[in-house]
């Protein structure tokens, strides 16, 4: 379920992710089908070991599932800490399984996983809620990403959705909060006045922006929009990003057909300052 490393005021934090319906049988042994809230299929591709294919139909989760799944989130956290890890962040954005929980359009559940609001957000609630306690709170963060459509997800009142998951956690006391913003700037707005904790942001005010650079994060920080700001792609393309930012460049070129895929050349061997 560990996804991606994520760094917080030098402390190291493991992303922990569910995929949900955003996967294949042929991954899976015995040829599963991929599991997730309903049986809606994302009308998207993946790529496999024999090309691209379609996500099939999932299977609807039973009670027994989801509660597994909080289980296994806990036991990914647990494991994570024996590992050396300082904390784990819940991965809820861009389509993946609580995602699906929170989407209107991937959750047509009736029981109590689905329907209003605050069933909606239930799963990423309790899962929150198990593994800071399994942990500590302080040890734990959330992502999230209001209207995003990534994945075949359509959130067809973010601004609500995401003040209810919010006024939700907040008495969780978790480390933070961080939003992958894809527009929906006044829901980031929305979040920052409603969330009583830290808040990290990758800012994207339109959802047309290119990579999020430097001078972006010092002027969204300057407008108090956000504790933090994170900075994906151009930590992949400069493994001396800090020291970089201090010196005020140069910063290498980024190239995205070196990220998560391909052989080694350029996603591990981007040069430092030092060469």
């Amino acid at each position: 379920m560990t996804e991606a490393v994520h760094v917080r005021g030098g402390r190291i934090f493991v992303q922990l992710m569910h995929s949900g319906r955003v996967g294949h049988p042929s991954l899976y042994p015995g040829g599963a089908l991929p599991v997730a809230p309903s049986p809606v299929a994302t009308g998207r591709t993946m790529f496999t070991p024999d090309g691209f294919v379609e996500h099939p139909v999932p299977r609807e989760m039973t009670l027994e599932d989801i509660a597994q799944t909080i289980e296994d989130f806990v036991g990914a956290a647990r494991y994570a800490m024996l590992a050396g890890f300082d904390g784990v962040e819940l991965h809820g954005a861009n389509g993946y399984l609580i995602h699906q929980f929170l989407a209107d359009n991937t959750n047509l559940r009736t029981d109590a996983y689905g329907g209003s609001l605050e069933n909606r957000v239930r799963l990423a609630v309790e899962v929150a809620s198990a593994v800071g306690d399994a942990i500590g709170p302080e040890r734990v963060g959330i992502r999230i990403s209001p209207g995003s459509t990534g994945e075949g997800i359509d959130e067809k009142d973010p601004a609500t959705l995401y003040r209810t998951l919010i006024r939700s956690l907040a008495p969780l006391d978790l480390a933070y909060v961080h939003i992958m913003e894809f527009g929906h700037r006044e829901v980031t707005r929305m979040v920052r006045a409603e969330w009583p904790g830290t808040l990290i942001l990758n800012p994207h005010e339109t959802g047309e922006e290119p990579t999020v650079t430097p001078q972006i994060a010092a002027e969204t920080l300057s407008e108090g929009l956000a504790d933090a700001i994170s900075l994906g792609q151009m930590w992949l393309a400069n493994p001396d990003l800090p020291e970089r930012i201090r010196s005020g460049g140069p910063y290498n070129e980024i190239v995205p057909a070196t990220f998560y895929g391909g052989d080694h050349r350029g996603y591990t061997d981007y040069p430092t300052l030092k060469g």
